[in-house]
């Protein structure tokens, strides 16, 4: 791009770029239930300062055909959560038109696994033993991601996240920090900040740390804040886990 056009660009009272954004997705099943809003609202008070003004996605996707609500309502109260719905998925068709009505957005659905069909070759190995393919295979493409890793401090207001792999920190985080992966964290130093792992879902994530001093915990949307940590584990190198659908948390082996 020449000097002139770079000037002219600065000048523009507008620029458009792409740019992409962690946003946290509520699953609805049954809005119309009398515990929704009192079961989220449990959810929200466990880490207020974290969801406080968080941007959220309503998946609609396993509502049935027939549902029926109102969706405006619905969305107020979310509101009231100091969540701020800006976009929707999924849902039948008239809850669907109901969420463009009200202001939402339609978000793309998460990307799925990419199939490829190959035709196998025999083994030359097992010669006449291997009975001839007849139709294609359906391979599944597996993608390795390989961990995002941190060598500097994670200061406070600074968020880092580790899509669809593990996050390590070579460091300590500060109060205020936010650690996000949709696999495990590992800190190897003091984790001060919050820690946020299996954000996609993967209950099966860990968090691993030298010295836990954070202020939330979360593994696959299950959280404890530091009041709720137990002065046992602090300034202690722990993993924290889910067990049984509670997180739960234990002490590293070092030695």
């Amino acid at each position: 791009m020449s000097s002139a056009s770079q000037v002219a660009e600065r000048d523009a009272p507008f620029q458009l770029r792409g740019n992409s954004f962690t946003m946290m997705v509520l699953k609805v099943f049954a809005p119309t239930s009398p515990d929704f809003f009192t079961q989220l609202n449990v959810k929200v008070r466990q880490a207020p300062n974290f969801f406080r003004n968080a941007p959220v996605v309503l998946d609609f996707d396993d509502l049935p055909d027939s549902a029926v609500f109102d969706l405006g309502a619905f969305v107020a109260q979310v509101r009231a959560q100091h969540l701020l719905p800006v976009g929707f998925q999924g849902g039948p068709q008239a809850v669907r038109e109901a969420a463009m009505t009200v202001g939402l957005t339609p978000m793309p659905s998460g990307r799925a696994a990419k199939l490829e069909e190959v035709v196998k070759a025999p083994d030359p190995r097992l010669h006449d033993q291997q009975a001839p393919v007849t139709g294609p295979q359906v391979l599944i493409e597996v993608v390795h991601r390989p961990a995002v890793v941190v060598t500097d401090p994670v200061r406070s207001g600074m968020r880092v996240y580790a899509e669809k792999t593990d996050l390590i920190v070579a460091s300590s985080v500060s109060p205020g920090a936010e650690l996000l992966a949709d696999g495990n964290i590992h800190v190897y130093g003091a984790l001060r900040g919050r820690a946020l792992a299996g954000f996609s879902g993967d209950t099966g994530a860990r968090i691993f740390c030298h010295s836990l001093e954070a202020e939330v915990l979360s593994v696959a949307g299950n959280y404890r804040v530091s009041e709720d940590i137990g002065s046992d584990f602090y300034k202690k190198a722990v993993q924290v886990f889910l067990r049984d659908g509670v997180l739960s948390m234990d002490f590293l082996k070092t030695g």
